[in-house]
């Protein structure tokens, strides 16, 4: 079949060293657990960073703040601030307010390598670190508070629905460490560590109500209640320095003080004055008033109990008298001494403790999960004599068998963005749990910060296609102590296809595109700006179709794409001088444009026609294998008439949502020059063409174009006739319809018979002989067994040298070899068309020809599956 009267050897470049890849519920509400984040970057989200942020910062992920200061001057209700690891010697006053449904939170994103310290470091800030005034529904947690001494490091003064979780603060001088004041209600005070050592760690002042105070350790400081009702005290441990553990004074009513460990001398030795190390003191006990399930360290030689004034040393004495502490124990809590956890040190229970499995469950203000961030652990060695499940510890530190590494996993998610992800991870137990647990840190590729919380699932977007990875870390400390462990997952996501009306972006003959009609010179490079197509934004697309076509050459050569660094890829049209020839190419966009280069010895005139774009929404791909559904040849109607158009109906092939087909369109035998245009039904003929030809002619090019009630039209733009054939290669469309399977541009040289690279199932070098098949690889990034598979490839199939006329046929691997052909050539010339081929990893290429060639495939990417 003669492809063109204009024959020659163009020259196609030959690369070296290619790489081939081939519980029961509580009584009341129960304090908050810690906000598990669904997905990253959201509108909500504030970023401080002050390591790496910029003048002029408007708090996103790309302009974080500097201070925390400056993000709690601006957050709005439902926010979150999210405080990236580093020093902050600055004090913070909250002024602005959430709803009860939308707090404002202020989170640091801690890991064992990374904290954040706010306050006075260095001796540079003098005053109260966190202060809260007139405020409702603010949460602050993770941060390391460092104190100015004589000053409380945290106030709530006049606030209400304020949280403080998970914070670490010492105050050896000052009234207090965390100082709730000025009517407040509702306040809650969780997993904390606070340190004090001439004052109560915590102290609630009169007309405050509604304070919880849950799963805290307070280190040499207890707590100071006064006039505070429904002030509710659960799973604390208390350890101080011969002075009362947990002291309520006046007004109780409402008062619940259950499942605390309690000891009053924090060295483990009796006290010089006894009477002064009280473990639990209620002064005005009311109705209502609870306290039990406690367990109570004896070895200070204080009273266990001081209730209405009378002081009780023993717990028998005291049940007698109140009728309180019925499932109270005494006895050494087996409290480890500190582990080291910096700032944030942690206090767990011996495995034997007889606080472990032994706490009422239903207490007011148990959580879900205990000071770590850990479930509730049933240690199967200890019989289970709690109230509830029966395994919930006393204290703030639930028992926890070795932990193990866990699972990992990440996928693409359904939905309207390819690039979405969702990792998910499974912290391992070796004892039975109620529940989920573990910290996490996930960081996505991409993304400037990890994400650090307690749920097992998160979502999150890579920014390109390809291969992309999760770097997890599970700590069963909260991040406390450095031991953690740490998986990598990875997967593959693709863009989706939007497609548009052919559109001329260049024609340098006519200033489209350009500022002038000169052709491109020797090895010149013009640049093609993409615009925004149907509702996708320039800035979000990532490839895009366009129909090249080189005309009036004067020196044979090849154009070629500079990539994002400047590399030349490899050949995308080969022409001969004096030619016009077209070829479709799929390539990345880079910086919003395409840059062409002219890689001849001569000047050429360049064309290039927009056909569709590919970002992270649009259209999936169905793979077809090769059906004819144009001949003109064969059947009624004949060859396109002169300037004459021709509907091809696919609504037999195609679903009816389909918005794009693919097709590899031939023309042979015209009887002048001219063009053929392939369009949707019902638009205007374009200006722009798909296939160039010159009179008995055979040429194919691959045309991705629209459809419209499954219908497309051919117009033959010439004088003369021409046949025209059309194979179906896929079709894009909904993933309902079975489109959706997704594209990943990965462009490279993959096999080349000059250099004997790249080609499988050959038995032979050099050229291909007549009549052999041979196997062009799919180049991936390998990720890993759960990453989606290659369903299909797209590749440049390039002829050079062939000693006789004939065809490539490109299609699946081991499949039955098809009619179709996909590249048409004489003898001596050099021609290539590109191809989308159902692929398993490879596309097999047969050269049906009588001669010798040489082959050669360039890859512009390949589609994948929407699953594994």
């Amino acid at each position: 079949m003669d492809r063109r009267i204009v024959t020659g050897l163009a020259v196609v470049p030959l690369l070296a060293g290619v790489g081939l890849v081939g519980p029961a519920a509580p009584a009341v509400a129960a304090a908050p657990e810690p906000v598990a984040r669904a997905a990253a970057n959201s509108a909500n989200e504030l970023y401080v960073s002050g390591k790496d942020c910029t003048s002029g910062a408007d708090g996103t992920e790309a302009a974080p703040y500097c201070t925390i200061s400056a993000a709690a001057a601006v957050a709005q209700p439902g926010q979150t601030v999210l405080v990236q690891p580093g020093d902050y010697p600055e004090t913070v006053t909250f002024t602005r307010s959430g709803t009860e449904t939308a707090p404002i939170t202020f989170r640091a994103v801690a890991t064992w390598s990374g904290r954040i310290t706010v306050g006075n470091i260095g001796d540079t800030v003098v005053g109260t670190v966190f202060r809260f005034t007139g405020v409702h529904d603010v949460v602050v947690e993770g941060f390391i508070v460092e104190d100015t001494d004589t000053v409380v490091p945290v106030v709530v003064d006049a606030s209400t629905r304020v949280t403080i979780n998970d914070i670490a603060a010492r105050a050896y001088r000052a009234p207090a460490t965390v100082h709730v004041t000025g009517n407040s209600s509702d306040v809650t005070i969780s997993r904390a560590f606070l340190t004090q050592s001439t004052a109560p760690a915590i102290r609630i002042d009169p007309g405050v109500r509604g304070t919880m105070v849950v799963n805290n350790q307070l280190h040499f400081g207890g707590l100071l209640a006064t006039d505070a009702p429904g002030t509710i005290v659960t799973n604390n441990t208390v350890l101080t320095n011969c002075v009362r553990g947990i002291d309520v004074v006046g007004n109780s009513t409402g008062l619940s003080v259950q499942n605390n460990i309690v000891r009053t001398s924090l060295f483990h030795v009796a006290c010089k004055t006894p009477q002064d190390a009280i473990a639990i003191a209620v002064a005005a006990p009311a109705t209502g008033t609870v306290s039990d399930y406690n367990l109570i360290d004896p070895i200070s030689g204080g009273p266990v109990y001081q209730w209405a004034g009378t002081a009780y040393s023993d717990l028998a004495s005291f049940r007698a008298a109140t009728g309180q502490g019925g499932h109270d124990i005494t006895a050494d809590p087996l409290v480890a001494g500190s582990t080291s956890g910096g700032p944030k040190t942690f206090f767990p229970a011996d495995p034997t403790s007889p606080a472990v499995d032994s706490a009422n469950a239903l207490a007011p203000g148990v959580t879900r999960t205990d000071t770590l961030g850990n479930p509730h652990s049933d240690n199967p060695a200890v019989a289970n004599t709690g109230t509830g499940n029966g395994f919930h510890d006393r204290g703030a530190v639930e028992a926890q068998g070795s932990p193990g590494k866990g699972q990992y996993d990440l996928r693409q998610k359904p939905g309207d963005d390819s690039f979405a992800v969702t990792a998910t991870v499974a912290p391992q137990f070796a004892w039975p749990v109620d529940g989920e647990g573990g910290t996490i840190s996930y960081r996505f590729d991409g993304k400037r910060y990890p994400i650090v919380t307690s749920a097992r699932s998160v979502d999150s977007s890579f920014r390109e296609a390809g291969k992309g990875c999760a770097y997890v870390s599970i700590s069963y400390t909260g991040f406390r102590w450095a031991e953690t462990t740490d998986g990598t997952v990875c997967t593959r996501v693709g863009t989706r296809y939007t497609p548009t009306a052919p559109t001329r972006l260049l024609d340098t003959r006519s200033r489209i595109g350009t500022a002038t009609t000169a052709p491109v010179p020797a090895n010149g490079e013009v640049t093609v700006p993409i615009p925004a197509v149907s509702g996708v934004s320039a800035a979000d697309i990532t490839a895009v179709v366009l129909n090249l076509t080189v005309t009036a050459p004067t020196m044979p050569g090849f154009i070629s794409i500079r990539g994002w660094s400047g590399e030349l890829g490899s050949s995308s049209v080969n022409f001969v001088a004096n030619e016009t020839v077209p070829n479709l190419v799929m390539t990345r966009v880079n910086g919003g444009v395409v840059r062409l280069v002219n890689r001849s010895g001569g000047t050429v005139h360049l064309l290039a026609d927009l056909q569709g774009v590919y970002s992270r929404q649009g259209s999936g791909f169905k793979t077809l294998d090769p059906t004819r559904v144009l001949d003109t040849r064969t059947g009624t109607g004949g060859p396109l008439a002169a300037n004459g158009e021709r509907r091809l109906d696919l609504s037999g092939k195609l679903p009816v949502d389909a918005t794009a087909a693919i097709l590899n369109v031939t023309v042979t035998a015209p009887t002048t020059a001219g063009v053929l245009s392939v369009y949707p039904e019902g638009s205007p003929a374009p200006l722009a063409s798909n296939l160039n030809f010159v009179a008995r002619q055979t040429i194919p090019n691959l045309v991705v174009v629209p459809v419209v009630a499954g219908k497309v039209m051919f117009r033959n733009v010439s004088s003369g006739t021409t046949h025209v054939v059309a194979d179906l290669a896929g079709y894009f469309g909904s993933a309902a319809s079975g489109a959706d399977q997704t594209y990943v541009p990965s462009e490279g040289r993959v096999a080349d018979s000059r250099d004997d690279s790249g080609w499988i199932r050959t038995s032979h070098s050099g050229p291909f002989p007549a009549f052999a098949v041979g196997g062009a690889p799919i180049s991936i990034d390998w990720c890993g067994t759960g990453c989606p598979r290659v369903t299909a490839g797209v590749l440049n199939l390039t002829v050079t040298a062939p000693a006789a006329a004939g065809v490539l046929t490109a299609y699946p691997s081991g499949a039955t070899r098809p009619t179709a052909s996909n590249v048409n050539f004489v003898a001596g010339e050099t021609a290539s068309n590109l191809v989308v081929s159902k692929s398993d990893g490879y596309v097999d290429v047969f050269n049906n020809s009588s001669g010798t060639a040489h082959l050669i495939a360039d890859q512009s990417g390949y589609f994948i599956a929407s699953a594994y």
